[in-house]
């Protein structure tokens, strides 16, 4: 059989049991043999039943156990929810991390899975860390803060932000020489490797007007070193570039835009390609994705949700050579 395919439904108060529903429906048969949804039986079940959504669903124990007929093979992990509608955030958060434990667990070092995806899950579940999945993730593989890239990808345009879920008054003092290195580092042999592609990276500054390059500014004291040491090592990267023109139209130019916080990169990124992405981390021991997109609150119930990232995820891990 070919290599497993594993899904997280996520955070429980969403959209994410409407957007696996449709996904699902869309999938090849060959497709639905490899994929394992790591969630809670009974609370898919009824809202699934909620939305007048009917799917052939089976329990296994584990990844090793198959089903026929292309049922929705479900790992079941136990949460007591008193009420699948009306979640509270304690409840919420237990379940999330459970199923996170679980896929890496499963997931870590073990050749037989291609890749992990996790539907949305709100930040605030997560935040007694104060962290987002992608550090999670990281943290679980050693690897935080350290060679872990959060990389929004698509085949026209790939962004990556240096910092991630942190406040904006505290991205300057977590960049770096060593931390903006090392992710680029990643990224670039990742496209050479993965995708056999050497990669056109593009860097932006921190600052408005990349801070005329003033002496002391972030762009001239760590930024335009670390672009020198990139060069020397043979990466095709180009910037300091304008934060403010560079998504006019220069951003063509490049396969990959590099940010220094997460909505300096993800705002533009999202206004020209919408659901046309994928959100990817790289630098674990086994390959994660998750949609490009949150749990959206405000769909929950209402079958709008858009299931088009979820199923590129899905493509994505299907077809990745490991």
């Amino acid at each position: 059989m070919k290599k497993k395919i594993i899904i997280i439904s996520g955070d429980p108060l969403s959209i994410n049991s409407e957007i696996i529903f449709k996904s699902w429906k869309k999938l090849s048969p060959e497709t639905k043999k490899r994929v394992y949804l790591i969630s809670n039986y009974s609370l898919l079940k009824k809202q699934l039943n909620k939305l007048n959504y009917s799917i052939k669903m089976t329990k296994v124990r584990d990844i090793n156990e198959s089903s026929s007929n292309n049922k929705l093979k479900i790992i079941n992990i136990n949460c007591k929810f008193k009420n699948p509608f009306k979640l509270n955030k304690k409840v919420r958060s237990e379940f999330v991390y459970k199923l996170l434990n679980y896929s890496h667990k499963v997931a870590f070092k073990n050749d037989s899975v291609n890749g992990v995806i996790n539907c949305p899950i709100s930040k605030t579940l997560l935040k007694k860390n104060n962290i987002g999945v992608t550090e999670y993730f990281a943290s679980k593989c050693g690897v935080k803060f350290k060679s872990e890239a959060m990389l929004i990808y698509n085949r026209k345009l790939s962004v990556c932000p240096i910092t991630t879920h942190i406040d904006l008054k505290n991205v300057a003092k977590n960049i770096n020489t060593n931390i903006i290195f090392n992710k680029i580092n990643t990224i670039e042999k990742w496209f050479r490797y993965k995708l056999k592609k050497k990669p056109k990276i593009g860097i932006l500054g921190l600052n408005p007007h990349n801070a005329e390059l003033r002496k002391n500014s972030v762009e001239k004291k760590i930024i335009m070193p670390t672009i020198k040491k990139l060069k020397k090592c043979r990466v095709n990267i180009e910037g300091p570039l304008a934060a403010d023109t560079v998504f006019i139209e220069d951003y063509k130019n490049f396969d990959v835009i590099i940010g220094m916080y997460h909505d300096q990169v993800l705002a533009p990124f999202k206004s020209l390609f919408k659901f046309d992405a994928i959100n990817i981390t790289l630098g674990l021991e086994y390959l994660r994705t998750s949609p490009d997109h949150g749990i959206a609150l405000n769909l929950i119930g209402k079958k709008r949700a858009n299931p088009s990232s979820l199923i590129k995820c899905i493509n994505f891990i299907k077809n990745y050579k490991k």
